[in-house]
């Protein structure tokens, strides 16, 4: 059978986090004989997660594209991250989309990301087919989801059109659905509702001249750059020449390779039709939002628009008295050209030099904190600063972001949330009882003052809080948040610790390094019990002498030290102290190491 356009289906999988999104492509992918019964896909979950820390995280993280066939259809589906800070991904793809699966789960229901991925595809006019997963949940609470989506619906909708919508119900787990809670045996149904419900692409295919907006960037050793996107105008053939247009400006590009996708993999082809998803090489030149033409009068095709960033970080060189040890990238160009690299798939982040180093701006902690463990994966060692506040002017008056948090905890964790959330001057929404037996509250909260939150959550509720964000606007600044922290324990001398020194260290607050470490004064070794700076010395030998008493023969008994994520020790800096970051360590430092010139600074700014 000829493939032609009204047998293509581009269908977008969008969701909160953890609602089922790759799980149900999982079902999909298998159901569909993309693989045969023998091979080891067939075996594994969360295929489509390809990055170590997808895996680690239990989140999606980058946009993926793969291909399955169905009853001589073609669909074509792209699997969007689900967590806020990642809301580039799904700005960029959705583009290349005519219609979306809205995964909701049973018990929570909508969530702040759901309305967040289900306002982009209402924007950009995609047809919503709703799928309510996890049914089998004891605590799900079906008719009530139904009303919270059908609210959601009424105040997203920009169209009347799209508050008629299509529900399935599914357990993605078990690879089975239904247009009831009485589910099939697999998903046929979900198959029928992408071929049935979701519109074939809305493009011109009999144009002689051809158009394609790139939405994703891939690259290999193989064959370099790939740029991926959707063909809105005509064909696309290997060999052909054509032009890259960026903005005002035109350069000429000659297709090498052209490749469509088939299950998690790609296939060459010699052309492509419009309404067809396609990996391209050979126009190196292009990048995310520009569009790929041919013929006598190339036209552009709209950009791609994207919320501006919220948080910076400073991103830099390692200046520490340890540096170049650990790490095989160190200097300043290196960082530099990884950081260009970055911006050339990560369309969310903006770069601007800052000192010896950058400043990197993103949609989030998340963002930015994936962004450092990426780079310290591969082999780069660097510094980087407390996370700050993007802040905007508008109509002349310096704003703020602010976002829509929704916290959900046991009953007993009510009164450790509140006090937290009141600390940081956030405004309660509203508090409410779910059927699980949970409370969930809904506050407006500064994203300065979100900095940390999640973590001393986590703490306070025994890591049984769930939490999530979304940006909601820009406020006036009333009063500055200011993150309030008990004061550091510093090393006073360079060496290695010592279980002699730290076990009376430890007297004084909550150690962050164990015995047998190299340590440099300057370096934040704990945290004090009391709020101001206390420096020690954490390698002290023991004296030895000739007079030997039955107490002084004992092994010493250390506390266990707290080891911190790269989250936690970006989430405890303060203005005056850095992060070292390289492949084998996270140091906690002073800026000023020199703690005689650290206290003459500190009185100089109050």
């Amino acid at each position: 059978m000829t493939l032609n356009k009204d047998l293509i289906r581009n269908v977008a999988i969008i969701a909160h986090v953890d609602h089922g999104k790759t799980t149900l492509v999982d079902g999909l992918l298998k159901q569909s004989h993309t693989f045969r019964d023998n091979q080891a896909e067939m075996q594994q979950t969360l295929l489509m997660d390809s990055m170590d820390q997808e895996h680690e995280r239990g989140i999606t993280i980058t946009a993926k594209q793969t291909c399955v066939h169905y009853n001589g259809y073609k669909i074509n589906i792209i699997d969007t991250p689900g967590h806020a800070d990642f809301s580039g991904e799904v700005e960029r793809t959705l583009n290349m989309a005519d219609g979306v699966l809205l995964i909701v789960d049973a018990q929570e229901g909508p969530m702040p990301q759901t309305k967040f991925v289900l306002q982009k595809a209402l924007e950009l006019n995609l047809k919503p087919v709703v799928v309510i997963n996890k049914i089998d949940k004891p605590a799900a609470r079906i008719p009530e989801v139904l009303s919270e989506i059908e609210s959601l619906f009424l105040e997203l909708a920009t169209d009347e059109s799209q508050l008629f919508y299509p529900v399935y119900y599914a357990i993605a787990r078990e690879g089975r659905a239904g247009k009831t809670t009485d589910l099939d045996n697999d998903l046929t149904v979900i198959f029928e509702a992408i071929i049935n419900d979701i519109p074939a692409p809305s493009v011109d295919s009999n144009s002689e001249s051809a158009q394609l907006l790139v939405a994703a960037l891939a690259a290999d050793n193989y064959l370099g750059k790939y740029c991926i996107g959707k063909i809105f105008r005509g064909k696309l053939k290997k060999g052909q020449s054509v032009k890259i247009i960026h903005a005002e400006e035109i350069k000429n590009g000659k297709i090498d390779n052209l490749f469509v996708y088939k299950g998690l993999g790609k296939e060459e082809v010699q052309e492509a039709i419009a309404g067809d998803i396609v990996a391209l090489t050979g126009v190196a030149e292009a990048n995310i939002g520009d569009t790929i033409a041919t013929g006598e009068n190339p036209e552009a095709l709209p950009g791609i628009k994207l919320e501006e960033p919220t948080l910076s970080i400073y991103i830099g060189p390692n200046t520490s008295p340890l540096k170049g040890r650990e790490g095989e990238f160190t200097t300043s160009r290196q960082i530099a050209e990884r950081l260009e690299k970055e911006l050339e798939t990560n369309i969310a982040l903006k770069i601007k030099p800052d000192g010896l180093g950058y400043k990197v701006s993103g949609r989030g902690e998340l963002h930015l904190s994936v962004l450092i463990e990426t780079m310290r994966r591969e082999g780069y060692e660097l510094e980087a600063g407390r996370p700050e506040v993007v802040y905007r002017e508008i109509d002349g008056v310096k704003c703020e972001p602010i976002e829509d948090l929704t916290i959900e905890v046991a009953p007993e964790y009510v009164g450790a949330v509140s006090q937290e959330l009141g600390v940081r001057k956030a405004e309660l929404i509203s508090q409410e009882l779910t059927t699980a037996n949970t409370t969930r509250f809904v506050y407006k909260i500064s994203t300065a003052a979100l900095i940390g939150l999640r973590n001393n959550l986590l703490t306070a509720t025994r890591g049984t809080v769930l939490m999530s964000s979304i940006p909601s606007g820009y406020q006036s600044i009333e009063s500055k948040y200011k993150p309030e922290r008990n004061g550091a324990l510093v090393a006073a001398e360079n060496g290695k610790s010592t279980a002699y020194a730290l076990d009376s260290a430890q007297a004084r607050g909550t150690l962050y390094i164990p015995p047998g470490v190299d340590v440099y004064q300057g370096m934040i070794v704990g945290l004090s019990n009391k709020k101001d700076d206390l420096d020690i010395n954490v390698c002290r030998e023991k004296q030895l002498t000739n007079m030997r008493t039955h107490a002084s023969d004992g092994a010493i008994q250390l506390t266990p030290y707290t080891q911190l994520s790269l989250e936690q020790c970006l989430d405890f800096l303060l203005d005056d102290e850095l992060l070292e970051v390289t492949p084998q360590s996270l140091r906690l430092r002073k800026r000023q190491l020199d703690p005689v010139k650290r206290k003459r600074e500190n009185r100089e700014h109050g």
